[in-house]
Order: structure tokens, then C-alpha cells, then sequence
């Protein structure tokens, strides 16, 4: 005989199944601290729901390269893990709360929109991400190299970057050790 499901049962199951949300984006916990997942096309959207609900403070913006991790990664259904990750963080100054906003962006287009609009503290974090990750923030009004040369080529902090080897001299190798003549002792 087979068994009859109800409409109250299959609500009740889905409930389960379906991670919380919070601002209509899949929520998850991290060291006590709300985490948000908005797709990377409602990352502004959800950056100014942040803003109007008093998280008027955007503390950092920076990003991860997960090159070597893959799917391998804990995310909340339906988020789909891809190489770089943009991360923001946000205070509310009337309760003193923290919310983390993270971004999956894609190796192949690795494009998010600007936050300057809404937080122009910003400018030079979303500077700093894109020249050491080259992660271009759509509408950022002065996109432009803030750590390295301007004819730098390549993103330094990307897991693919290869490493120079710059030998580093902490001292002149024909300057003798004693002390005391700098010391001003005979």
C-alpha cells in the first residue's frame, strides 16, 4: 500500500531542507558572526539592504583565491563555489553587531559592482582587492593600481602567481660587526 503525504508534511520537509536566510539571501555562521551569501549580481542590492537597515559601517573589503580548494568548500544551498570569493564586512554603531557579505566571482569574468555609491570608504579597499587579485569593481570611479606599480604585470596575492626570489641584504657584507665604534665606546 503506498503511503500518502500531506501538504502540512511537505512544507514541514522543505522548511527543513531550506538553509535560514536573512535579507533573502542564504544565511550561515561563522566564529558568532551572521554571514550572508547574495550571487554576485545582487551584491550591491544587498550592500545597500545592509545600509538602509543601519549596517552603516563598511569596515573591509577584500577577496579569497580558493585555486587549490574547488568544490570542496562548506556553502550554503544554492550557492556554487568558484575560485575567487569577495568578502565585506559591516558594523551597525547602535547595537555594535558584525555581518560578513560573501560573493562567489568566477576565474572567467571576475567583475562585482562597486560599492563606492553607497560607502565611499571603500575607494581604497576595492583598489587594494582588484591590484593584488584583479578583481575589477564595475563603476569604481578611479580603478587604479594602490599597492604596486602601475606597470606591475599579474594580481600578487592570486595562488597562481608565480614567487620571485629577490635576494633580500639586511646589512652591507663589507662592514665589520663591532659595535662599539657605533656606540661611541674605545
Amino acid at each position: 500500500m503506498a503511503e500518502t503525504v500531506t501538504e502540512e508534511e511537505v512544507t514541514d520537509e522543505a522548511a527543513i531542507e531550506a538553509p535560514p536566510e536573512r535579507y533573502g539571501f542564504p544565511l550561515t555562521s561563522s566564529r558568532g558572526q551572521d554571514v550572508i551569501h547574495p550571487p554576485r549580481d545582487q551584491w550591491k542590492a544587498a550592500a545597500e539592504a545592509l545600509f538602509e537597515d543601519n549596517w552603516t559601517m563598511l569596515v573591509d573589503i577584500t577577496a579569497v583565491d580558493y585555486l587549490n580548494y574547488g568544490a570542496g568548500r562548506a556553502l550554503p544551498a544554492p550557492v556554487k563555489p568558484e575560485r575567487f570569493e569577495v568578502v565585506a564586512n559591516f558594523v551597525r554603531f547602535d547595537t555594535g553587531a558584525r555581518i560578513r557579505m560573501r560573493t562567489q566571482v568566477p576565474e572567467s569574468d571576475p567583475r562585482i559592482e562597486s560599492l563606492y555609491a553607497t560607502f565611499p570608504g571603500s575607494d581604497y579597499q576595492e583598489r587594494e582587492t582588484f591590484d593584488m587579485f584583479g578583481i575589477e569593481f564595475v563603476g569604481h570611479p578611479d580603478l587604479s593600481r594602490i599597492l604596486m606599480p602601475e606597470n606591475w604585470v599579474g594580481y600578487p596575492l592570486r595562488k597562481d602567481f608565480a614567487q620571485g626570489v629577490i635576494p633580500v641584504q639586511f646589512k652591507s657584507p663589507n662592514q665589520p660587526r663591532d659595535r662599539s665604534s657605533r656606540e661611541g665606546r674605545s
